[in-house]
């Protein structure tokens, strides 16, 4: 049987702020594998505010590189202890531009709390499919958002409506008066991306024309939120 290539790990910083951005290139070594289990999930409306789908699975594939993701938790991001994980699904982008509220129209965080959580991106599809991008907010400066910054960051949300007007009904992408982009990662298969929860950051829909809850035609990835102290 031939193995895999060992995975390929590149360790960035993003922003004024500095935030770790970690790269793992042929994490799993099978994405063919969590592809076909993303086509037999299945899917149901989130609570929460992402513009699409969502459908649990089992983050034991995690353990495919245990030995990888504890150093890289440790080392980048500081977390010794208590780690868990608080969410793993196959996820897929459907909402039209048009139908977005206005919150989903600028870049968001996962979380703004005082612990370390660690938002993790498992791309299983090309750069057609969108990467992720990273923003600085123009008017506070924030690239990451803190409980005590939540508050002025939301003013500045307000801030902005009153002085451009609503955002536009589009996934935002890029540079405008709102925000500034700092950083962008391209979609590779078998590429995962582990970042701040905090960091102010925007998936990358290139074509919204061509959004589907068919896992076998969408933008089909895996998303998890790491937490550990």
């Amino acid at each position: 049987m031939i193995q895999p290539p060992p995975p390929q790990v590149s360790v960035q910083t993003i922003g004024h702020e500095g935030s770790p951005l970690v790269i793992i290139d042929g994490f799993t070594g099978d994405v063919e594998a969590m592809k076909r289990a993303g086509y037999a999930a299945q899917y149901e409306q989130p609570g929460a505010g992402y513009p699409g789908i969502r459908a649990w699975v089992e983050p034991q594939f995690l353990d495919i590189r245990r030995e990888l993701m504890m150093q890289v938790v440790g080392r980048v991001f500081g977390i010794s202890r208590g780690i868990s994980c608080e969410l793993s699904c196959f996820s897929l982008v459907t909402t039209p531009p048009g139908d977005l509220v206005p919150l989903q129209r600028l870049p968001h965080y996962d979380r703004a709390s005082s612990g370390r959580v660690i938002g993790v991106m498992h791309y299983l599809l090309g750069p057609e499919s969108g990467g992720t991008a990273f923003y600085r907010q123009k008017r506070t400066g924030f690239e990451i958002i803190t409980d005590d910054r939540v508050d002025t960051y939301l003013d500045a949300i307000a801030a902005d409506d009153r002085e451009f007007g609503p955002p536009p009904p589009v996934y935002y992408y890029g540079s405008s008066e709102r925000y500034e982009l700092i950083g962008e990662v391209e979609a590779q298969p078998d590429r995962m991306i582990l970042y701040p929860g905090r960091l102010l950051h925007s998936g990358v829909i290139p074509a919204p024309e061509s959004l589907s809850a068919d896992p076998r035609e969408g933008r089909l990835t895996v998303n998890l939120f790491l937490v550990g102290e």
